[in-house]
């Protein structure tokens, strides 16, 4: 008996194990990885828009050695805005995440590398993050719910 209920329970763990309880939610998780990054890129063109305003954002461009720092104050703040806003609702999604893919490689290698791994201490940790999702989105493509699939642009990588 003893030997019939260890292969019973044996058999109930792997069924456990090798379950695809998530399998149906594939395209709810396109949609919440979208909408997440989107919302992080949408929230950080606020602030540097309304809240640390151009000549801020330009300061600390310059701080970092960058060239022309006003003109990529614009096109960083302004298009961390507007393509988090599409990313939210999945308009041109393909292009919304090359731009994050962009921005996060620039701030992992310009601003946090050398800070080590913990964000604590202003490391790598959550743009590497960022990068990993705007990556995968590229990839993968809007999913089901977003305007690029509603207009006809395929749920897959475009």
């Amino acid at each position: 008996m003893y030997i019939i209920n260890t292969i019973n329970n044996a058999y109930i763990y792997m069924n456990m194990l090798n379950c695809n309880c998530g399998s149906g939610w594939s395209e709810y998780a396109h949609l919440f990885l979208r909408v997440v990054l989107g919302l992080v890129f949408f929230m950080h063109g606020w602030q540097k828009v309304f809240e640390t305003g151009i000549p801020g954002v330009t300061g600390f461009l310059g701080s970092l050695g960058f060239p022309a720092p006003t003109l990529f104050a614009y096109i960083l703040a302004y298009g961390e805005l507007v393509f988090g806003a599409m990313m939210i609702i999945g308009l041109l999604t393909h292009w919304a995440a090359k731009y994050h893919i962009i921005v996060a490689l620039v701030a992992l290698l310009a601003v946090h590398a050398g800070n080590g791994f913990f964000v604590s201490t202003g490391g790598y940790e959550f743009i590497l993050l960022i990068l990993a999702v705007s990556i995968a989105i590229f990839a993968m493509g809007p999913g089901k719910y977003s305007v690029d699939a509603k207009w006809g642009k395929g749920q897959g990588a475009m």
